[in-house]
C-alpha cells in the first residue's frame, strides 16, 4: 500500500526539513515521523537491482542480495529495440519491489565521446537519439511497475579520469546538439522519478551547484518536476547546491551539511522558500514506497535475460558461410570466457547474479557434450602458457570451425578509471592468429565493456561477434546465436575505428590539469568519421544477419514549414525470419553552421518473415532538422533541402530522397557591434544601406564594391562609420537599427 504523507512537510522545524534533503546513511533518506515520511531506499541499478546486504551505514559497495543480471545498457544500445528496454526496465521494477527498493539508480545516458571511457559498459550510445530513446523506454518500464528511476549522470560525465574534480569545457551548441538531448528526451517523454547529477564540473561549476543545468535548463526549459538527486559523493558545496537545484545529497555526511544549511537560512543568505521546495520534491519519493512483493519469478527473469541479450549481440563479420554453426560440424571452443564469463562491468553498477551461464556449457548442451574445449590461456596469468597455448592449436586442428572466446577481463575496465588502450591483451592476440592458421575456420566472439581493436587479427578470421556485455545469461544467448536459434540483430551503436588516433576526441581525451576540452564539438563518433570521410573498421549502426533485406519505395514528404513524413519499404528476401533496424539520416549544407555529413534522426527495428515486405513511416519532428543557434540563443532550422538517407549503418546509405523546407525566417539584431558584412547583407535594412553608401561614393566605385566589401567585411560597424563618417552617417545606422529592431520583433 503506498504511503501518502499526512501533513504539509514544509510545516516542519527547519531542522527536520534539512534533515529530510540528506542521506541519513549511504542508500536511504531519513524518516520523518511526525510528517508521516518513511525513510526511502535508492540503491544502484541500471540493469540489475544492487541492494547492499549489510548495514546501510556501512561503505557501498558491500555484499548485496541476488538478483537477475540483465544485459547493460553497451548491450541495449547495440539492441536498437526502445521494446526491449522497456522490457528490461519493466523486470528491474519488479526485481525491485521484491526487494523493498522503491528507487533504483538508472539508466545512464551520457554520451561515448571516447572509446576509452572506463564506464561505457554503463552507457547506450554515441549518437543521443539512439541513447535517449532507449532511456526513456528502460524509465517507462521501470515506473510502470512502480520503482522510481534516476537518469543518470547530468551532465558531460564523459570519463572517469579526475571524474570528482575536471571541468569539462564544452560549447552550448555542442551541449545542447549531443551532450543534453538524452537527457532532455527522457525527462520530457518518460518523467523520471530522479534526476542524478554528474561529479563533474561543466564549464567551470560542479554540476551540483550548476544552476543553468539543475534549473534553468532541467525545470523551467524541460518541465522537471521530480526530485534532483546528487551522486553519491558530488556535493561539494551544500548550501550552494541547495540554491542551484539540486534536492536531495547522497549519501549522507553526518549532519554536516543539514546545519549548514540550517546556518545559511537563518542568516538571510538562503531564502526557506527554497528549502521548502525541496523538501516537497524529496517528500514525493515517499509515495513510492510500498509494501515488498513476494518476490519474483528467478527462472523466468533469468529466460528473459537470455532473450533480450541475444537481441543485443551484434555479427560483425560473417565470410564463408562460418556462423550459423552447420549441423554436423565438428566445433571445437577456445578461450578462457567460454566457461568463465565477462558479464558485467566493475564498480557500483556490480549485480549479484542469481545464476550465470557460460557459452560452452550452453553450446555443449546444444550441439552435445563432444564439444572439446582448450582454455588456451588464464585470465590471471598463471599456469604454464605454452602448454595452454599448445592445448588449444590441438583442439583447433580437429574441427571444422573453431570458436575462440576473447575480450577484456573485469581488470581491464571499470568505474573508476578509464582505458589507456583499445587492444585486446597481447596473448589474445597471439592466440587468434595461431588458432586462425590451425582451424580451417574460426569464429572470434568477443565479450568487452566498449568496443576493442580488430586489427592484426581480424582478416585472419572468418566471423566475428560482438557480445559486449550481455548479463548473466549472456552465455545461453551466444550459444542461441551460434548455432542460429536466434537470428543476430544487434547494430553498433558506436563506431569501432581502425587506429585509437582516429578518434575525434583522442587530442583531448582526458584532458590535463583539471580540465578536459571539448574540442571536436559536435563532430562526435560518427559524426566526425563520416564528415571527414574517415575510414573505419566498422561504422555506427553496422550488423550483420543470417537473412537478407532490400529497401526501396522511398518517399519523403514536407508536413510543414519544418517537418516531414519519411516512408521506406524494406522487403525480407532471406530464407529465414529475422530483425531489420531501418536507419533514417538527415544531411545538409544549409544554414550558418557546419553541421555532420549526415545525423541519425529516426529507427524502426522490425520483424520480417522470409518474403515478408513491410511499410515503415516515421515522422521527423522540427528538431531533426534544427540546429542549436548560439546568437539566437534557440533551435532554428534554417530554410533550404535536407536529404533524407535510409542506412545500413552510417556510412552505407542505401536510398534517399531530398526536400525542401521553409525554415525558420530569422531577422538578425544589428548592433554597432555587427560586421560590415552583416550590415550590408541584412535581410530587411542591408539594400537601404548599400543604396546610401554607394551615392556617396565617387563615380566607379561601385565596381569596387565587392572586392572592398571582402576587405573590410569583418570590420565592426561602429569602426568603419568613425572612419568613413561621412558614408553612413549616424543618424542613419540608429534608424537603420531601429528598423531591424522592428522587424525581428513582429
Amino acid at each position: 500500500m503506498t504511503s501518502t504523507p499526512p501533513s504539509d512537510p514544509t510545516a516542519l522545524p527547519l531542522e527536520r526539513k534539512a534533515a529530510l534533503l540528506s542521506g541519513q546513511d549511504f542508500w536511504s533518506t531519513a524518516p520523518i515521523e511526525e510528517a508521516g515520511l518513511p525513510s526511502v531506499v535508492l540503491t544502484d541499478g541500471p540493469h540489475g537491482v544492487r541492494r547492499q546486504a549489510a548495514d546501510f551505514g556501512q561503505i557501498g559497495l558491500l555484499a548485496s542480495l541476488p538478483a537477475t543480471c540483465f544485459p547493460p545498457a553497451v548491450a541495449v544500445g547495440s539492441s536498437w529495440d526502445p521494446e526491449l528496454a522497456e522490457r528490461l526496465g519493466a523486470a528491474i521494477g519488479r526485481e525491485a519491489r521484491a526487494l523493498g527498493v522503491p528507487v533504483v539508480l538508472g539508466p545512464g545516458v551520457n554520451i561515448k565521446r571516447s572509446p576509452l571511457c572506463g564506464r561505457n559498459f554503463e552507457y547506450y550510445s554515441e549518437d543521443p537519439l539512439l541513447a535517449g530513446v532507449l532511456g526513456a523506454a528502460h524509465v517507462r518500464g521501470q515506473q510502470g511497475e512502480g520503482v522510481g528511476a534516476s537518469v543518470k549522470h547530468f551532465a558531460a560525465n564523459n570519463q572517469e579520469t579526475q571524474r570528482m574534480q575536471v571541468s569539462a569545457e564544452v560549447d552550448e551548441r555542442t551541449l545542447r546538439e549531443i551532450y543534453l538531448p538524452a537527457f532532455e528526451r527522457v525527462v520530457t517523454e518518460a518523467q523520471p522519478a530522479t534526476v542524478m547529477c554528474a561529479y563533474n564540473k561543466v564549464n567551470g561549476v560542479y554540476a551540483s551547484q550548476h544552476r543553468w543545468l539543475l534549473t534553468e535548463v532541467l525545470r523551467d526549459e524541460w518541465g522537471f518536476g521530480g526530485a534532483v538527486v546528487s551522486d553519491w559523493g558530488a556535493v561539494q558545496d551544500r548550501v550552494a547546491a541547495l540554491g542551484a537545484g539540486l534536492d536531495l545529497q547522497m549519501p549522507g555526511d553526518h549532519g554536516t551539511g543539514n546545519r549548514l544549511v540550517v546556518e545559511a537560512v537563518r542568516a538571510g543568505e538562503l531564502d526557506e522558500e527554497i528549502v521548502d521546495r525541496s523538501v516537497r520534491r524529496v517528500a514525493a519519493l515517499a509515495e513510492l514506497v510500498t509494501e515488498p512483493a513476494e518476490g519474483f519469478d528467478v527462472d523466468a527473469h533469468h529466460a528473459l535475460a537470455r532473450e533480450l541479450a541475444a537481441g543485443c549481440a551484434v555479427l560483425l563479420k560473417n565470410d564463408r558461410g562460418a556462423l550459423p554453426l552447420a549441423p554436423g560440424a565438428r566445433v571445437a571452443v577456445v578461450g578462457e570466457f567460454a566457461r568463465t564469463p565477462r558479464y558485467q562491468g566493475g564498480g557500483s553498477s556490480n549485480v549479484n547474479a542469481t545464476r550465470v551461464d557460460d557459452a560452452l556449457g550452453a553450446l555443449r548442451a546444444a550441439l552435445g557434450e563432444h564439444v572439446p574445449f582448450a582454455p588456451g590461456l588464464s585470465l590471471d596469468g598463471s599456469g604454464d602458457a605454452a602448454v595452454l597455448h599448445d592445448e588449444a592449436l590441438a583442439v583447433a586442428r580437429e574441427a571444422d570451425v573453431t570458436v575462440v572466446f576473447a575480450g577484456l577481463a573485469d581488470v581491464d575496465e571499470s568505474e573508476g578509471f578509464d582505458r589507456t588502450t583499445l587492444d585486446l591483451p597481447a596473448v589474445q592476440v597471439a592466440l587468434i592468429r595461431a588458432v586462425a592458421t590451425a582451424s580451417p575456420r574460426t569464429v572470434v566472439v568477443l565479450s568487452s565493456g566498449g568496443v576493442v581493436s580488430l586489427e592484426g587479427w581480424h582478416d585472419d578470421v572468418d566471423a566475428v561477434l560482438a557480445g559486449f556485455l550481455l548479463g548473466q545469461a549472456g552465455g545461453g544467448a551466444l550459444a542461441d546465436l551460434l548455432t542460429g536459434a536466434v537470428d543476430p540483430s544487434g547494430r553498433l551503436a558506436e563506431t569501432i575505428p581502425l587506429r585509437l588516433q582516429d578518434n575525434p576526441s583522442h587530442l583531448n581525451f582526458p584532458g590535463e590539469q583539471g580540465s578536459v576540452r571539448y574540442g571536436e564539438g559536435v563532430m562526435v563518433g560518427y559524426r566526425h568519421y563520416t564528415t571527414v570521410d574517415r575510414p573505419v573498421r566498422y561504422p555506427f549502426g553496422h550488423g550483420l544477419s543470417y537473412t537478407t533485406v532490400e529497401t526501396g519505395g522511398l518517399q519523403v514528404t514536407a508536413t510543414g514549414d519544418d517537418t516531414a513524413t519519411v516512408t521506406v519499404t524494406v522487403t525480407s528476401t532471406g530464407a529465414r525470419a529475422g530483425r531489420h533496424v531501418v536507419q533514417v539520416y538527415v544531411a545538409t549544407m544549409a544554414g550558418p553552421v557546419r553541421r555532420p555529413a549526415r545525423e541519425l534522426r529516426a529507427f524502426r527495428k522490425v520483424s520480417l518473415a522470409p518474403g515478408e515486405s513491410r511499410t515503415v513511416s516515421v515522422d521527423l519532428d522540427r528538431r531533426a532538422f534544427a540546429h542549436w543557434d548560439v546568437r539566437e540563443d534557440r533551435w532554428l532550422v534554417a530554410p533550404g533541402e535536407y536529404t533524407v538517407q535510409i542506412g545500413r549503418s552510417a556510412t552505407d546509405v542505401v536510398a534517399e530522397a531530398t526536400v525542401t523546407l521553409a525554415g525558420d525566417v530569422v531577422v538578425p539584431e544589428l548592433t554597432l557591434g555587427s560586421s560590415v558584412m552583416e550590415w550590408f547583407s541584412h535581410p530587411v535594412v542591408g539594400a537601404q544601406l548599400l543604396e546610401g553608401f554607394l551615392a556617396t561614393m565617387p563615380e566607379g566605385a561601385g565596381e569596387m564594391h565587392d572586392g572592398m566589401l571582402q576587405m573590410i567585411g569583418s570590420m565592426p560597424m561602429g569602426r568603419f562609420a568613425a572612419d568613413f563618417g561621412s558614408a553612413v552617417p549616424p543618424a542613419e545606422l540608429d534608424r537603420l537599427m531601429a528598423e531591424a529592431r522592428a522587424a525581428r520583433a513582429g
